[in-house]
């Protein structure tokens, strides 16, 4: 990372009330990662400098605008890819558990790398679906909460991510400005599930001022049995 690139990610962390300079190593490490990584393996389609800090790294940390990630809760990133917001967390709250799951191995062996040159003791990388790990009994409803930059529906979301976290525990959804429609589209499948609104958060990305949303679901009930359904139904047909 060069130095304009440390500068820039110094400045909308601040933005954001947080100090990186402790880590800055950590994501300057990260960024060579994986821009070397990138040349071969098709990893992310952001590849400039400006693009991996704002909306790679500040925009991993804007999940942090929701006080509900506390010391000692146990995470799983779903649909981590090359590490986001898996990695940027974990590098900056030393005192919480990610598990890092994606089903494309090529980026799991990837997150795993980055994982061991960051020197991380609290993350590990998972090659799988959800679809799958949640019917495995020492996975389901077992983790405090679930994080997701979800780009399918959030009925979809919510069927590949509240069969993973116990009651009581929550999902946070990271998505754009346009989410009323979403919400009102995935009442019946969280109520299927388990599931319910509890908050949204608007936010603007540091620096370039992109709107963002947080939307929060709070696990209320066990999820059924039969949830999720087979590997790539809850995207071809989500729940309604």
């Amino acid at each position: 990372m060069t130095p304009s690139g440390k500068r820039l990610l110094l400045q909308a962390s601040a933005e954001l009330g947080l100090n990186l300079e402790p880590f800055i190593w950590q994501f300057s490490t990260l960024f060579e990662l994986l821009t070397e990584a990138s040349r071969t393996i098709n990893l992310t389609a952001i590849r400039d400098e400006q693009g991996i800090v704002l909306k790679h790294f500040v925009d991993s940390l804007t999940c942090l605008a929701f006080p509900g990630l506390i010391e000692g809760i146990s995470i799983i990133d779903v649909g981590t890819g090359a590490g986001f917001p898996g990695l940027p967390l974990a590098i900056v709250r030393p005192d919480i558990q990610f598990d890092l799951l994606d089903a494309t191995q090529k980026k799991t062996e990837f997150v795993a790398r980055a994982i061991h040159a960051l020197g991380l003791r609290n993350a590990r990388a998972l090659w799988g679906r959800s679809e799958e790990l949640a019917h495995q009994d020492v996975k389901r409803e077992t983790y405090g909460a679930a994080l997701t930059r979800a780009v399918a529906s959030l009925a979809t979301v919510a069927e590949l991510t509240l069969p993973l976290v116990r009651v009581g525990g929550f999902v946070l959804v990271q998505k754009g400005v346009e989410v009323d429609r979403e919400i009102a589209g995935a009442r019946g499948a969280l109520s299927k599930l388990g599931g319910e609104l509890e908050q949204t958060i608007g936010l603007k990305l540091p620096v370039i001022g992109d709107a963002r949303t947080l939307v929060i679901l709070r696990k209320i009930a066990p999820t059924p049995q039969k949830y999720p359904r087979r590997p790539g139904l809850p995207a071809k047909d989500p729940l309604s």
